[in-house]
């Protein structure tokens, strides 16, 4: 048993350091290429986003307000979060993206609950 959980311990230190090694380095343009890797549901959203809606969370369209200072500092009200469902979720999830700009002109992915954001590009 203590050999299997130091196993396992060890393997989530090797998926934490890999993790990490292959992360874009600081200040890197991290903006997805087209709309690779976003899940269907984000692409949706964004969708949604730039047809104005209508949109299916209450919360969708609120300022969303940079708390942790990951994106680039404007004036309260510029950016707005909108939900990216998670199939299989109860609740909202952790998914969103934050849109900036009224209409909006840029647009950021979360799947972490605000914790990282990557640029995306709106559809055409």
């Amino acid at each position: 048993m203590l050999h299997t959980l130091a196993f396992r311990l060890l393997l989530m230190l090797a998926l934490v350091a890999g993790l990490v090694a292959c992360a874009p380095p600081a200040g890197s343009d991290t903006r997805l290429p087209s709309h690779a890797g976003l899940p269907p549901e984000a692409i949706e959203t964004l969708a949604l986003i730039q047809r104005g809606g209508p949109f299916p969370y209450r919360k969708d369209g609120t300022t969303f307000q940079n708390r942790e200072r990951l994106l680039p500092t404007k004036p309260r009200g510029y950016y707005r979060e909108y939900t990216v469902p998670t199939p299989g979720a109860r609740d909202r999830g952790a998914r969103r993206i934050v849109a900036g700009g009224n209409p909006p002109e840029v647009f950021y992915y979360t799947a972490d609950h605000y914790s990282s954001f990557r640029q995306i590009e709106p559809l055409p």
